[in-house]
């Protein structure tokens, strides 16, 4: 599926919700399904600088494409990295960089957050865009950011 495609999979599914305070439980249960980062990258490297919680981001490059783990020690936080990587995973570098993530104001995320939590998401866009830059111009390896 294309960014755009599951961006607007997101989109639908928060149109379910009529509250906020059910969008907000929507993306805590997101973040308590997000599967948990292997401990090993949870590392000084991986913090996305600029977030208000702890923020962890590990991303795989494999067969030109990225795979994106991460870990939060907020579960709104965790949620909202949960949505990020369900729009850019396993996309490559040249459509994470192309990607169009106004599905974030679509479904009214940014201006629901605190200014430290909007600031954060943008760093979170920020790092895993920097992290397609960086991969854009490999050719397909099996690399772990970590392994780099």
């Amino acid at each position: 599926m294309t960014t755009n495609e599951i961006a607007q999979q997101v989109i639908d599914e928060f149109a379910n919700f009529d509250e906020w305070l059910d969008k907000y439980a929507y993306l805590i249960d997101l973040g308590k399904d997000c599967p948990t980062i292997d401990e090993r990258h949870k590392t000084e490297a991986n913090l996305i600088k600029g977030c208000q919680s702890r923020v962890w981001l590990n991303c795989d490059y494999r067969d030109g494409r990225l795979f994106f783990q991460a870990d939060s020690d907020a579960l709104i936080t965790r949620g909202i990295i949960t949505l990020l990587i369900r729009v850019l995973d396993g996309q490559t570098p040249s459509d994470i960089m192309n990607a169009d993530l106004s599905f974030i104001d679509a479904i009214g995320l940014r201006e629901h957050l605190s200014p430290t939590r909007s600031n954060g998401l943008t760093s979170m866009v920020k790092q895993m865009k920097m992290y397609a830059l960086a991969y854009s111009m490999k050719q397909p390896t099996n690399q772990t950011s970590s392994e780099q």
